[in-house]
């Protein structure tokens, strides 16, 4: 996919109101200066969503989620970054430039591959029609021809040369289907198939686009199931076997369920399940949970009940746990015996099946469980086990509501009190890190610094008053660096808005610190903004280190406790500006 310029972003979001765009979606109410709902992305009754037109900005104080109006389409209806913009530039009536070479080049060098690979399926399509024996073989797994149909489902028959046949023979092509993993070459030079002799299922990219096959064997061949290699078009710890199925199907996505097998998605869909997706022969993997839990906010693992599927299920777990946190559902649904979901929603129907979805362990019981069976809670040795044991996975969860609960009931079933945790855990959430998990509250605008660029979001045209932007090089406090930045960015695009600033800092380390500032409450009115711009930036290139110092430790001392070196620090600045005295009248650092 060829690159969006930066620039046109920026335009494009100079010319869209994100009230206008949530509010189609998500019916809004006036809320002083602001837009309330209640949050699309989690279930409540009173509204903690709002949506800012002065900074082109939303926020959620209930769940946390935040952005520009490109974010709200990614996350509200499941769309990728460049399917976002276009979307916005169809709204705004512009066409969406595309930048030559980068991306572009790439794009263009594979789309060769999306060809031959649509080719394949449709080549395995056609073999299908006269296949009897994988006609009765999907017949006798209960599938039906629409659902066949709907997959893409094929076959290839046995052989060796069978796909290479159906294409040019040149050596171009055939170093495109190797390139695609659908041939191997010999020593010799010479190629044949990958697959054959197996039911064909098309692996499809959040766009409908083939980018692999997984094959099931029909004869004696091994393995019994058979993937596509890597490939400069599939990854197979990041892509998801009918999801895209599963967004075609459904218009809003509640829940996800995470199955091992093609054919039991292929089941559990044909029975109405049609929420049901697998991992492509590997351990889910942080890539696929992201990719989830952007569609929807519950997941559910289903295996099979023996040694083996809670083995999986416990790998599932390990891997979930940077991504626990409130406002998100993990679940894991264990089969009877002898069970899988194919075989078991054509025994007892959707209805029976989804029944046990009811029935599921949420990730915190199935973590405490686990520990609890290698302890003896009935001695003080045992206890502290579970301690022990619990650590390294409490410290894998994100700081925030859904790590305290966890942590209170470790400490519950070990009897000791939560706090003791936090001291036995030597890997306990920083204070930012807690700060930065805190959904329920505005970040504090307690620094000059955090003001400024507050005010800059709300109006980028301030920064015309700023003056240079090396005058902010001796400023050492907090963020001063971003302030900067930020300052030469917006004098150099004089009509960007606070949307353009946010989306240029996508996936940065300055786009982090922007986004959690925009969440802050700025009282001061509208009128007011350039006096207390102004203000805020003479105070910070006029005033001498040791008085910045000052009032930074002052401000911080107001939102958490010092530290002795900082206490001592405080008191000596104090006392050499303002006399031996006056410690005490000017702060409290106790």
């Amino acid at each position: 996919m060829a690159r969006i310029p930066p620039g046109f972003i920026e335009e494009l979001l100079t010319r869209i109101d994100i009230v206008e765009v949530i509010d189609k979606r998500v019916p809004l109410k006036k809320h002083g200066h602001e837009f309330a709902a209640c949050c699309p992305f989690h279930n409540e009754k009173t509204p903690s969503f709002y949506v800012s037109p002065a900074k082109q900005f939303y926020h959620c104080f209930g769940c946390g989620v935040h952005g520009t109006a490109i974010g709200f389409l990614m996350d509200y209806e499941h769309m990728e970054f460049p399917d976002a913009v276009r979307e916005l530039a169809s709204i705004a009536g512009v066409e969406v430039p595309e930048e030559q070479g980068g991306a572009q080049e790439k794009a263009s060098s594979n789309a060769p591959l999306y060809d031959v690979l649509d080719k394949a399926a449709r080549f395995y399509r056609e073999q299908l029609k006269t296949a009897t024996a994988a006609i009765d073989y999907l017949k006798q797994r209960g599938l039906t021809g629409e659902i066949a149909g709907q997959f893409g489902i094929g076959y290839v028959p046995a052989g060796w040369d069978n796909l290479l046949k159906q294409f040019d023979g040149k050596d171009g092509t055939n170093r495109q289907l190797l390139t695609a993993g659908m041939l191997i070459r010999k020593d010799d030079g010479r190629y044949h198939d990958r697959f054959r002799e197996r039911i064909m299922f098309p692996i499809r990219d959040n766009r409908g686009r083939i980018i692999a096959f997984g094959g099931r064997v029909l004869g004696k061949d091994e393995p019994k199931y058979l993937n596509s290699p890597e490939t400069p078009l599939f990854h197979k710890g990041r892509e998801l076997y009918g999801l895209y199925e599963a967004r075609q199907t459904l218009r809003n996505i509640s829940r996800l369920m995470v199955v091992e097998g093609y054919m039991d998605v292929v089941a559990l869909h044909q029975h109405g399940v049609a929420y049901a997706v697998a991992t492509l022969g590997t351990a889910t993997t942080a890539d696929h949970l992201q990719r989830l839990f952007r569609v929807a906010p519950e997941v559910v693992f289903c295996f099979d009940g023996d040694r083996a599927g809670r083995s999986a299920a416990w790998r599932a777990l390990e891997n979930a746990l940077p991504e626990a946190r409130e406002g998100r559902q993990i679940m894991f649904l264990f089969l009877p015996d002898g069970e899988d979901p194919d075989t078991l929603v054509r025994k007892e129907g959707k209805e029976a099946f989804e029944a046990r979805l009811k029935q599921a362990t949420p990730l915190s019981r199935f973590l405490t469980e686990s520990l609890v069976a290698q302890t003896d809670l009935g001695s003080a040795e045992g206890r502290a086990r579970l301690v022990e044991l619990a650590r390294p996975h409490l410290n894998r969860v994100p700081a925030g509501v859904f790590h305290d609960m966890l942590k209170d009931e470790i400490a519950r079933l070990a009897q000791v009190d939560s706090g003791k945790l936090t001291m036995l855990n030597q890997a306990a959430p920083s204070r930012a890190a807690t700060q930065a998990g805190r959904h329920d509250s505005r970040p504090l605008l307690t620094s000059p610094v955090r003001k400024a660029i507050a005010l800059l979001l709300h109006r980028p045209q301030l920064a015309a008053l700023a003056g240079v932007p090396e005058s902010l090089g001796s400023v050492t406090l907090k963020g001063a660096e971003v302030l900067k930045e930020l300052v030469e960015f917006a004098q150099s695009h004089p009509h960007i808005n606070g949307a353009g600033l946010l989306e240029h800092w996508r996936d940065t380390d300055t786009g982090a610190t922007l986004m959690k500032l925009a969440q802050a409450e700025l009282v001061t009115p509208p009128e007011a903004m350039e006096s207390e711009f102004t203000a805020v930036m003479a105070d910070l290139t006029g005033r001498r280190p040791a008085e910045r110092r000052r009032d930074e430790l002052i401000a911080e001392s107001r939102r958490r406790a010092l530290d002795p070196a900082e206490k001592a620090e405080l008191s000596r600045l104090l006392v050499v500006q303002n006399g031996p005295d006056s410690t005490a009248r000017d702060t409290k650092t106790d």
